[in-house]
């Protein structure tokens, strides 16, 4: 059994557990953030973005994830603000010891590197304090902003799974990257501050990777 989301921080960027009085202001930012998120989100096949948020019974669920042990849920804040949120999903243990990560933060914060450190500090938390062995990420090919993100941090790329999750009103494909503990000499927040992190070649995509990186958040 997996313990609570612990807070995690460096300089201006911090992750901890988000909680039910988080409610109000992440509806706030899912609001305000919209035309930015709203091609990234998670929908129903047959459906689309409803633009309706239940911000209160979606941490419900999280904590429900985070108190079964399958899940963390994080917010993550800027200079204290809440910023955004950053989850760690299909935790496993035994023979298997992974977890998928997912994120998204508010437009204003974005440019500023604390989607990247959050994501880092997390992964580590996963690796080298809670002795997880793998930790994967995937991303529609269309979000540079978050490629961005799994580059500068030195996840490796693993392929490419075709129309993978309904994202917008359609089945998407999606990049997958991971790491795992063994090929880490060093944690992942310390190599990409001290510019240890193998540059990126992005020719190991089977597609052109692009458009409109509108928003810090894995698909």
């Amino acid at each position: 059994m997996f313990d609570s989301a612990p807070r995690l921080s460096y300089g201006a960027v911090a992750v901890r557990g988000i909680r039910l009085r988080d409610a109000k202001a992440l509806e706030q930012e899912l609001m305000i953030n919209r035309p930015w998120l709203e091609r990234w989100e998670a929908t129903l096949p047959g459906s689309r973005p409803s633009g309706h948020f239940d911000t209160k019974s979606s941490i419900r669920s999280l904590l429900e994830a985070d108190r079964d042990g399958t899940g963390l849920a994080f917010a993550i804040e800027v200079d204290g603000e809440f910023a955004g949120q950053l989850n760690v999903a299909n935790i496993s243990g035994g023979a298997l010891a992974s977890s998928t990560l997912g994120y998204w933060i508010a437009r204003r914060f974005a440019g500023r590197g604390a989607t990247t450190i959050a994501v880092a500090m997390v992964a580590d938390h996963l690796l080298f304090t809670r002795g997880l062995h793998r930790v994967e990420i995937c991303i529609r090919p269309e979000n540079l902003a978050s490629l961005r993100v799994v580059e500068k941090l030195g996840f490796r790329y693993e392929g490419c799974r075709r129309r993978y999750i309904h994202i917008d009103g359609d089945w998407r494909d999606h990049l997958c990257f991971a790491l795992v503990r063994d090929e880490l000499p060093q944690p992942i927040l310390a190599r990409y501050l001290e510019g240890q992190v193998p540059k990126f070649d992005r020719s190991v995509y089977p597609m052109e990777v692009g458009g409109d990186p509108r928003a810090d958040r894995n698909g």
